[in-house]
């Protein structure tokens, strides 16, 4: 595989051949990555994979048009041909005023920040299988657990280059490693199905696979039997392991493409109260070993922590250089750069801080309620913020979670669940989004 160093020459060198075409600027990305994964079933061996590879995305520009092109063939005369061919298409596409490199000024200049995102280790496919052995042999020894959908364990390092025409170039290493194991419990009708996993970027952070598994038969025999529900009005509990997708809805809100658009249904609430006093959600590109850390943004920027939303107020919008220039603000360092098109938005490490109570008191206080720990479906509207997903998790009678529950639909609008929305102090940080227990009261609750 490249190194980052050849990696970033490569991109290089794609500009290099786009501007002598004719193009008056240029950027490219380069993602080349080896990946391992074992999984097993029933304690057996089911399957090994692997592969390697690299892509290319050329960007260019002619005056106010642009094209894409990306390429696996990464030599000199594939990179001739997609540079022939992106300046051919620039120059036939329409034009868009607000297309461009990030501006010069705000480059990344100086050392990237040491984020530690690669072990350098190199896993054996044996030791992938052990890991998810012991994942499947965990879970399937709990009580109730009558099936296995099987257990995996990867390993896997990627290699990101980004270069520009006008001045940046920057690359860097990632390693990821995953377990996880899916059970089932019940017979027949009856059976349900859950599963656990762990992913770190280096190996010594991962979990124990024993650990993961028996969480995977426990979720599973625990959701055994649900119980039917009455519809109404009533509070709404989020697992960390959803209430994730909450902060979900709000980057999609906030980003700056919908918001010039104005097809957001927090297009005027910069500057404004969104959630309670008690809510601050921060994005922290610099976490070390973080899962979704990086050095620089899809343009080539600097990345900084911010403080999205402080106090419950709206702070900044996510934008990239486009929407910037269309909002007439600065970027903000989240554009995100795939090998196809041009620049997303999105964030890092994102995370809700914790509240001042805990787990136990939330829920607590609740008479009548839902504990949500699965969501189904995609039932989010953009634009008005009416929210309506199908879920399953557990009943809540007298400040105790009590029996399953499957089948229910929870639903509301995102501006009066985020106005209304208490965090608990249970934070931990698991996954790319991360956010403590959270609780919503006043949700509509419809019963399978």
């Amino acid at each position: 595989m490249l190194t980052p160093e050849q990696a970033q020459a490569r991109a290089a060198q794609a500009i290099d051949r786009a501007r002598a075409r004719g193009a008056d600027a240029a950027d490219a990305i380069l993602i080349a990555d080896t990946a391992l994964s074992v999984s097993v079933r029933l304690g057996a061996l089911e399957d090994v994979g692997r592969s390697e590879g690299g892509e290319l995305g050329l960007r260019v520009f002619v005056g106010k048009r642009s094209a894409s092109v990306a390429t696996s063939d990464l030599s000199d005369a594939a990179l001739d041909a997609v540079a022939e061919r992106a300046v051919a298409m620039a120059r036939l596409a329409p034009e868009d005023a607000w297309a461009g490199l990030a501006p010069a000024d705000r480059l990344m200049k100086g050392t990237a920040p040491l984020l530690d995102l690669d072990d350098g280790g190199d896993v054996a496919p044996e030791a992938l299988k052990a890991q998810a052995l012991a994942a499947e042999d965990a879970a399937r020894a709990v009580a109730g657990v009558t099936n296995s959908e099987g257990g995996s364990a990867s390993a896997s390092r990627a290699v990101v280059a980004l270069a520009t025409s006008h001045g940046f170039a920057g690359s860097y290493a990632v390693t990821s490693h995953g377990v996880s194991a899916s059970v089932l419990a019940g017979t027949g009708s009856g059976m349900q199905r859950d599963y656990a996993h762990h992913s770190a970027r280096h190996r010594a952070s991962l979990e124990a696979s024993e650990a993961i598994g028996r969480q995977a038969g426990e979720r599973a025999v625990a959701r055994l039997d649900p119980a039917r529900i009455a519809s109404g009005a009533m509070p709404v509990v989020f697992d960390p392991r959803v209430g994730s997708s909450l902060l979900g809805h709000l980057t999609g809100a906030i980003a700056g493409p919908g918001v010039a658009r104005g097809t957001s249904f927090l297009r005027e609430a910069l500057g404004t109260a969104v959630f309670g006093p008690g809510v601050t959600i921060r994005d922290d590109p610099h976490r070390p070993r973080g899962l979704r850390s990086r050095p620089f943004d899809g343009e080539g920027l600097p990345v900084s922590p911010l403080a999205i939303v402080e106090g419950g107020v709206l702070q900044s919008w996510l934008l990239d250089s486009a929407s910037a220039r269309q909002l007439g603000l600065e970027p903000t360092g989240h554009a995100t750069r795939g090998i196809g098109g041009g620049p997303g938005v999105g964030t890092s490490n994102l995370y809700m801080e914790a509240g001042r109570i805990t787990r136990e008191a939330l829920i607590g206080e609740i008479e009548h309620g839902v504990l949500v720990t699965e969501l189904i479906g995609h039932g989010v509207n953009g634009v008005t913020g009416d929210y309506s997903r199908g879920a399953a998790g557990f009943l809540i009678e007298n400040g105790e979670t009590t029996r399953p529950v499957a089948e229910i639909t929870i639903a509301g609008n995102l501006r009066q669940m985020f106005a209304g929305l208490v965090p608990a102090s249970d934070l931990e940080f698991r996954y790319g989004v991360n956010v403590p227990t959270v609780r919503i009261d006043g949700m509509t609750v419809a019963g399978g």
